[in-house]
């Protein structure tokens, strides 16, 4: 086993086995989604969310042994490499200690120390950093008097001596790695306002922490307030703490003329060369920690707001609210093919609202529509209270929907959206894509960059390839586990299945076009650049609704299919059977089986024949209808409404570090605080709140100036 995957198994306490075989399965360009699904046995049944993250870690250390590599070459050219020197890189952990241990050998653009050392000061640095002679500073300084290069005086000497001594404490790898340690356990952030006026940072304008303390998000508001102008930062740490430190390092024991010059040599390295780097350092480290636990908040938000169940079997109007430009209206019926548009008007007060009624009543009417959805942004409120007035006066059974409408315009105005719908504006584009959100969150939602959905924190301060990367996995991932209708899929969709990119998704939707329906999976070794590797990697995940084998429309993978057919013969049943649904006992004769044996006889792992009889038992079926469905309405309240101490129904909609924000159906969504989640101490409020969960909330505050609502999950 090689280094890496030895530090991998320490890091992800696993064994030995599920590091060498996943590293290979990685390295051999198998997707994560796929060997979470189809090699368990691999794995040790691995998740995707493990894999993905050992997957990071594996680029991680992989780009830090190059940059080992690349630093003793470099180090080995200037013939500085010694076999110690070679060691303590070989043994470095991270980056910075690496660029620690390069720091005397980078070449250097002109410092204070170069001047000095062009001056011909380096011997006498030398001689009073060993600090082993009597003679006064004065005296040693004394023959590297040189008008030529410009050291008139003895001062000059000795400054310049100064210089070199600092850089090389400076230069000292286990000096800064002490000094960085020291800094993050002991120092303080401290900020102060840099604008005189009131702001989203008001609570940063006379702010300190202990470094050690100061949380996540802390760390990315104080960023933000910098990088708009209205907060300055600085790390704080007393000085002599670090002075000592470095003293008791390096100044001798014995008594010498030239302690004191070295002393005061070591207080320069520090407050000019030492301390600003360090800091620098940390505020990065600090950053990346930061984005990294905001990026995992931000992807089981996505996750949670993805797998939202979709509401199936609906005709829906989409409402996309707006004052000025009216409301661009579209119906689409259960497939969501858009059956008419128009604009009504009727959030201002000069619109005629019974003409936009009757607008509506007559889409209803004509389409049979059960179901409206409208967009939460501007001029919401006002829609939302024309539609709950309206549904009050028709004779059938309609409800309402107020959806998350972020990233709608991005969609919208996209090059993907003006091939969908060349015929219509960007504003009905919006109100189809808001209409169709309802009926499958998933498969409109992929239309959109995932970082414009916006249920995270800070997401335009992050590295955004950190980010986009971590988002298109969880994308990815969502996409897999609930599986694709080949038949159906847009190709936006297609794109996140395992092994599909967005060239082979739309050659994919080219051959539907051209060839009709699929009607066995084996078909797509048919399109164009889809080739053998690429088909094993996303077979399993694409659906046949009503295809030619009846394995098409489980999670069976075409590699098991022998396997499948041998359990069912096995247990008595045929492959009817499984097309009309009449396997319903199928685990309770599985359970009289010795399932070790079994999987042995057909070829296959205990996993993998599990994930058989249950992909068979789940055959057509979206694994989203088991979670609790969406609240409908179909009666307005507002903000006004709301009193402490009432009871309701609420949909988380976004999960944050100090705690969740819940839809509970009046335009403003409410706070529960982190201390109001749960009776039992939770570190962080995903550890039991998910986006889309539907709970039961206590209000405990209204505040209707401010729009704040407080509420509280525990109480209800």
């Amino acid at each position: 086993m090689d280094k890496i995957a030895s530090i991998l198994m320490q890091e992800f306490k696993l064994k030995e086995f599920q590091i060498v075989n996943t590293l290979k399965l990685i390295d051999e360009g198998n997707t994560i989604p796929f060997i979470a699904r189809y090699r368990k046995e691999a794995t040790g049944e691995l998740s995707d969310e493990i894999l993905r993250e050992l997957s990071r870690r594996l680029e991680a250390l992989r780009n830090l042994e190059a940059k080992k590599e690349e630093v003793i070459r470099l180090i080995d050219e200037q013939g500085n490499l010694t076999d110690e020197l070679r060691l303590a890189i070989e043994n470095a952990k991270t980056v910075t200690e690496v660029d620690d241990i390069y720091r005397p050998f980078r070449p250097k653009r002109r410092t204070r120390a170069t001047i000095a050392k062009e001056k011909g000061l380096e011997p006498l640095a030398d001689i009073i950093f060993a600090q082993d002679s009597q003679d006064s500073v004065e005296v040693l300084a004394e023959p590297f008097i040189d008008l030529e290069k410009g050291v008139e005086t003895v001062e000059d000497a000795v400054a310049g001596a100064m210089d070199i001594i600092a850089e090389i404490i400076s230069d000292n790898a286990e000096f800064r790695k002490k000094i960085r340690a020291l800094t993050l356990s002991g120092g303080i952030m401290r900020t102060k306002q840099s604008k005189d006026e009131d702001s989203v940072y008001s609570m940063y304008y006379d702010f300190s922490e202990p470094i050690s303390k100061l949380a996540n998000h802390r760390v990315l508001a104080i960023n933000r307030g910098e990088k708009d102008g209205f907060l300055s930062a600085k790390l704080d740490i007393e000085e002599n703490i670090i002075h000592d430190y470095i003293k008791g390092e390096v100044l001798s024991d014995k008594a010498s003329s030239s302690r004191d010059t070295v002393s005061l040599a070591i207080e320069d390295s520090y407050k000019r060369l030492i301390a600003p780097s360090v800091e620098t350092e940390i505020r990065n480290l600090l950053t990346e920690r930061a984005e990294e636990a905001a990026i995992k908040v931000f992807s089981k938000n996505l996750n949670g707001l993805l797998l939202q169940p979709p509401i199936k079997g609906r005709i829906v109007l989409g409402l996309d609210p707006g004052y000025r430009t009216g409301c661009k209206v579209a119906v689409v019926d259960d497939t969501g093919k858009v059956l008419d548009t128009n604009v009504v008007y009727c959030t201002l007060p000069i619109h005629d609202k019974d003409k936009a009624k009757n607008i509506l009543k007559g889409l209803i009417k004509k389409h049979n529509v059960n179901l409206v959805s409208i967009g939460n942004g501007t001029a919401s409120k006002e829609t939302e209270t024309l539609v709950a007035e309206m549904i009050k006066e028709i004779d059938q059974e309609v409800y309402y929907m107020v959806v998350s409408e972020a990233g709608a315009s991005v969609y919208s105005a996209s090059k993907l959206a003006t091939e969908e719908f060349p015929e219509f504006d960007v504003s009905l584009r919006s109100a189809v894509s808001i209409a169709r959100r309802l009926q499958d969150p998933l498969a409109e939602l992929v239309k959109i960059d995932p970082k414009a959905i916006g249920v995270g924190q800070y997401q335009h301060d992050m590295n955004q390839k950190l980010l986009g990367e971590a988002l298109g996995g969880v994308v990815e991932d969502c996409v897999n586990s609930v599986g694709v209708d080949l038949n159906t899929a847009s190709p936006s969709l297609l794109s996140y299945v395992a092994g599909i990119n967005s060239t082979v998704a739309k050659n994919i939707t080219a051959y539907r076009e051209e060839n009709g329906k699929f009607v066995d999976r084996n078909q797509l070794l048919k399109v164009a650049k889809l080739g053998k590797k690429a088909f094993e990697q996303c077979a399993g995940f694409l659906r046949i609704t009503d295809g030619k084998n009846v394995f098409d429309n489980t999670s069976v993978h075409p590699e098991s299919y022998d396997a499948a057919k041998g359990l069912l013969d096995k247990l008595g049943y045929t492959l009817d059977d499984v097309a009309n649904g009449n396997i319903a006992d199928l685990k309770d004769r599985l359970k009289t089986q010795d399932i070790n044996k079994l999987a042995d006889t057909l070829g296959v792992g205990v996993p993998t024949l599990r994930d058989i009889a249950d992909g068979l038992l789940k055959r057509g079926r979206d694994p989203r209808d088991e979670l609790p469905q969406p609240i409908l309405m179909s009666d307005v309240m507002s903000i006004e409404d709301l009193k402490a101490g009432m009871v309701m129904k609420g949909t988380v909609r976004n999960v944050i570090d100090f705690g969740a924000f819940v839809d509970i159906g009046v335009h403003q969504d409410g706070l529960v605080h982190i201390s109001h989640i749960s009776n039992k101490y939770i570190k962080h409020p995903l550890d039991v709140l998910s986006v889309g969960d539907i709970v039961k909330v206590k209000i405990l505050d209204v505040d209707v100036k401010k729009k704040r609502i407080s509420l509280s999950i525990k109480e209800a």
